[in-house]
């Protein structure tokens, strides 16, 4: 998934919220929306395209799934946007002549 698509996932309330609290623990659904006071459907779709976007692994416990943040996925994206940074940061000076 790109940068920018990651960047999109992550824009969105709740699961900048969901990102949050599973940086701490892992949670199951029922944590989550305990927390969150989100309704379950909700959640689950939300953590649906979490996983999708491999930001969110899964393991399964019993009857119950746990979700536990990626933090390479999160450490990805983040040396992208500090290389991008970076660029900008050296190329200050830069400046393509007009016509």
């Amino acid at each position: 998934m790109s940068p920018t698509d990651l960047l999109r996932v992550l824009a969105d309330p709740l699961r900048e919220q969901i990102v949050r609290l599973l940086a701490r623990e892992a949670l199951c659904t029922c944590h989550i929306v305990e927390e969150t006071g989100a309704g379950q459907t909700n959640v689950s779709n939300h953590l649906r395209q979490l996983r999708r976007s491999g930001l969110v692994r899964t393991e399964p416990h019993g009857r119950y799934t746990y979700y536990r943040l990626r933090p390479d996925a999160l450490r990805a994206l983040a040396a992208n946007l500090t290389d991008l940074a970076d660029t900008a940061d050296t190329n200050v000076e830069t400046r393509r002549p007009c016509p």
